[in-house]
């Protein structure tokens, strides 16, 4: 009797160790089957760097990554050699895939800035500093607006407008301008190439020969059409005050009035002081004139 109770103990331990076996290929096959059938993937071509709009994409840009199929957008490509030698017509980054809509029409094997030029636009490159490229904060695919300043003849009022409006811009960075003698070394000099129609490339032209022009960064989102009326130095000063300039003013009596005689009343003058950095200069403006 004593031998056949460890056989029995034996027995019941192997029993309860397959029940628990049972329970838990069980519950791993539910979990499974909940999981619905495999997932499908399929090769897309994706770039390898960082490509800039203009760039003529070469064998080495280009890789294979696996997309689910369910998630695919339009306008993919699954081999690499449909896309050596297309030229992009807006940047890409390192492993986003490659999409017909971001590409110029097959034809088109030349790069640069003239491959991402639209129909009927011109590309038109301006010179600015860090100033009048808004610190440098202006990036290829922004939109801007561009201010001129500029006076009509040579004692007149510096007058400032908008001349362009929502412009796109196609490229930004620095060109080298070689330096007037030998000892001299070359100095950078920061250029942005605008889209612009016909018309709009000759208002820029000559808003940057005759005036001095400024950009102004537009929000991502903001296509808004503004329209302005422009602002010259006396309209700047009096948008301060309600009722005139907020300078010093001086009145000036003829001098018929100063020697007793009668004469006309008086006459009103208004200076206003300028402060242009270090300089200051003084500018007077009669009343009703």
């Amino acid at each position: 009797m004593g031998k056949i109770k460890p056989v029995v103990l034996l027995g019941v331990a192997v029993l309860i160790a397959v029940m628990i076996t049972l329970l838990i290929y069980s519950s791993l096959k539910k979990t499974i089957d909940s999981k619905g059938p495999p997932v499908e993937t399929q090769p897309v071509a994706v770039a390898t760097i960082d490509l800039k709009s203009g760039t003529v994409i070469v064998k080495e840009m280009v890789k294979m990554e696996p997309f689910l199929k369910s998630s695919l957008p339009p306008g993919i490509h699954t081999d690499v050699k449909s896309l050596v030698g297309r030229v992009a017509v807006s940047s890409i980054k390192a492993n986003e895939p490659f999409l017909e809509s971001r590409l110029a029409t097959q034809n088109i094997k030349t790069g640069g800035v003239a491959a991402i030029v639209e129909s009927r636009k011109r590309a038109v490159t301006v010179r600015v500093d860090k100033v009048i490229g808004v610190a440098g904060f202006v990036h290829p695919g922004n939109r801007v607006d561009v201010l001129v300043t500029m006076a009509k003849g040579k004692d007149a009022e510096p007058f400032t407008k908008i001349v362009l409006k929502n412009i796109l811009v196609l490229a930004a960075g620095p060109e080298h301008e070689t330096a007037k003698g030998k000892d001299q070394q070359p100095a950078t000099v920061d250029v942005i190439t605008l889209e612009v129609t016909p018309e709009e490339a000759e208002k820029l032209s000559l808003s940057a020969i005759q005036g001095k022009i400024q950009l102004a960064l537009r929000g991502l989102t903001d296509m808004e059409d503004v329209s302005t009326k422009g602002i010259s130095i006396p309209a700047l000063l009096t948008s301060y005050s309600g009722s005139g300039p907020v300078t010093e003013t001086k009145v000036r009596t003829t001098g018929a009035r100063a020697a007793g005689k009668d004469a006309p009343a008086e006459e009103r003058v208004f200076v206003v002081e300028m402060v242009q950095g270090s300089k200051i200069t003084t500018k007077k403006f009669e009343e009703g004139k």
